[in-house]
């Protein structure tokens, strides 16, 4: 989840708050509920289904587990999801028009179960999408991965950007700036700042104990970003497709664990 941007960020005046293994744990249980609510999303995208119907299966889902939208009333927001269509990037509304074959949505949230949040990012192919579409989403998917690889110990917030932007931009398509990832514990946001571009070895180091999501957003066409009337939705300026996939992560002695991870099996 991205409500902040990459400029707002800067301004933002918090240390960085290192997570305990306990608090760790917690936030695990929490990232593996949410893990759950992807796969079983993934069942249900289909042509037809509405995007306000997931939203009322994500909120159910997770009241009747325990658990509960975080973003659900943050700012004035109004949903448990995110869901953003095609040409849109980021905190899309749910709307009760109903997909069609060839689209791509990304499905966003945070979950808070016993206290601790999780925050993770999907987007899915609707029916049978085109080559390009299809292509934008396998970037896209590796781009976090090769991301995650680079969150160590040790390492700088630049070399996760830098692995993702070069291998993103070697695909021909271009990585969103105005939305980053951002820590996560108690808070929704909180530091560090993660941008999904940059240059190796600059900015802070990474430490055990950091828990933050990474969540490129990648466009087919301009990197740039508008904002809708309703002052939430940011879509692509020239309405080329975008796509976005996020897990929460943590800083391990022996590297990153995702918080979010989905069972490979579904």
């Amino acid at each position: 989840m991205i409500f902040v941007t990459a400029q707002l960020c800067e301004g933002m005046k918090k240390m960085i708050v290192l997570k305990s293994q306990r608090e760790i744990e917690k936030m695990k249980k929490s990232g593996e509920l949410l893990a759950e609510v992807h796969q079983q999303i993934k069942k249900l995208i289909a042509p037809g289904i509405t995007t306000w119907e997931i939203e009322e299966f994500v909120d159910r889902f997770l009241r009747e587990h325990g658990a509960t939208p975080e973003q659900k009333g943050y700012k004035g927001y109004q949903y448990a999801t995110c869901a953003s269509i095609n040409d849109e990037i980021c905190h899309g509304f749910p709307r009760k028009e109903p997909l069609k074959e060839g689209d791509i949505v990304t499905i966003d949230m945070v979950v808070n179960y016993d206290g601790a949040l999780s925050d993770s990012a999907w987007s899915y192919a609707v029916g049978n999408v085109s080559d390009e579409a299809n292509k934008l989403l396998e970037v896209t998917e590796k781009a976090l991965y090769l991301g995650i690889e680079q969150a160590k110990a040790g390492n700088r917030v630049g070399d996760i950007g830098h692995a993702i932007q070069t291998f993103v931009e070697g695909q021909g398509f271009s990585v969103v700036r105005d939305f980053i990832g951002h820590g996560i514990g108690a808070a929704m946001h909180e530091k560090p700042d993660i941008p999904h571009y940059g240059l190796p070895g600059k900015g802070i180091r990474l430490k055990e104990g950091m828990v933050f999501t990474i969540e490129p957003m990648v466009n087919i066409g301009a990197y740039q970003s508008k904002m809708d009337n309703n002052g939430w939705t940011a879509r692509t300026v020239d309405g080329s497709l975008s796509a976005q996939y996020e897990h929460t992560i943590a800083i391990m002695p022996d590297g990153p664990m995702i918080l979010t991870e989905q069972k490979k099996s579904l």
